[in-house]
């Protein structure tokens, strides 16, 4: 299988060779968005609509905050389902869900799917992704970054990371950023909405008992995998080699196999994401561990305060 991983260049400087050169397809997807904003007929729905997306393609942790909310709001009896739109290689993300949180609806169509869960008596829809879905009215929208990418190059697809301009922003209520707080790129956001409620979020691994005092091989085939290799070395685990594979990577059982034989060999532990294991966990193969980890959100009580007023 052909590994194609993110391109390097669109996390440094913003005018690299290649960014330049990719210039043009940008201003079409620039082009094509503009016509989608501004000409898509908005449908609103019955009932309360969360949308958890990002600006910057991938890696920001929209799905695990996606769960986090709908278990918050379960708790809380408001009956939420989430919605994604199906993608033929997006298997492991729903099933990062399904292992997590028991009401998912997956539909090729997300109009169609908001219908559904209307159907289905849920009370709630947290739309994992679909900020770029304008067909849909969105009662709260929430946009994700992670600290250690921000918005890369600043440039859209393909001369950058960006799905669309900042200027989104103006339209969006709340921004989560996945990392250490961060003044400078606060002013940047707020300078195109002041009114964006800014939050924090971290992940807390919550098995490193399993990995303390081993050597380790960590495999991440997910959008930013240095931000799950920092991870592991902040909480002081060992590793002694990476391997990278591209978002949504599937993989073969074979692949799998050699990968665990090869790590032996080396008297290394597996160390893998939980979206990767569940990618692989089917083929029984034993010495496959990962991390399992918790999202924290900073001012949780405050965070969660702001989704209840769509109750009130």
């Amino acid at each position: 299988m052909i590994k194609l991983n993110k391109p390097k260049f669109w996390d440094k400087k913003k005018f690299s060779f290649f960014s330049i050169l990719l210039l043009p397809l940008s201003l079409i997807v620039i082009f094509l968005v503009f016509l989608k904003r501004n000409f898509s007929k908005v449908n609103k729905f019955q009932i309360p609509i969360i949308c958890v997306g990002n600006i910057y393609i991938g890696g920001t942790g929209k799905t695990p905050t996606s769960i986090l909310i709908a278990k918050e709001l379960e708790n809380l009896g408001f009956k939420p389902v989430i919605l994604c739109k199906y993608h033929q290689n997006h298997e492991d993300e729903y099933n990062l869900i399904q292992n997590n949180f028991s009401n998912l609806i997956i539909n090729k169509n997300r109009k169609l799917g908001i219908l559904d869960a209307e159907k289905k008596g849920f009370k709630t829809l947290i739309l994992d992704d679909g900020l770029q879905d304008y067909n849909i009215h969105k009662d709260l929208s929430i946009a994700c970054f992670n600290q250690n990418q921000k918005i890369g190059n600043g440039l859209i697809i393909p001369s950058g990371p960006l799905r669309e301009n900042l200027k989104a922003l103006k339209k969006i209520d709340v921004v989560l950023i996945n990392g250490d707080k961060n003044i400078e790129f606060e002013k940047k956001i707020l300078s195109i909405n002041q009114k964006l409620e800014i939050y924090y979020s971290h992940y807390q691994p919550i098995n490193l008992n399993e990995f303390s005092g081993y050597n380790l091989l960590a495999l991440a085939g997910i959008a930013n995998p240095e931000n799950f290799f920092q991870l592991i070395e902040k909480n002081n685990l060992k590793i002694s080699q990476k391997l990278i594979f591209p978002d949504h990577y599937k993989f073969c059982e074979e692949e799998i196999i050699e990968i665990v034989k090869n790590a032996e060999r080396k008297n290394l532990k597996v160390i893998m994401t939980e979206k990767d294991f569940f990618k692989v966990h089917n083929f029984k193969i034993k010495n496959l561990g990962y991390l399992k980890v918790k999202l924290e959100i900073k001012n949780r009580e405050k965070f969660f305060n702001r989704l209840r007023k769509l109750y009130d």
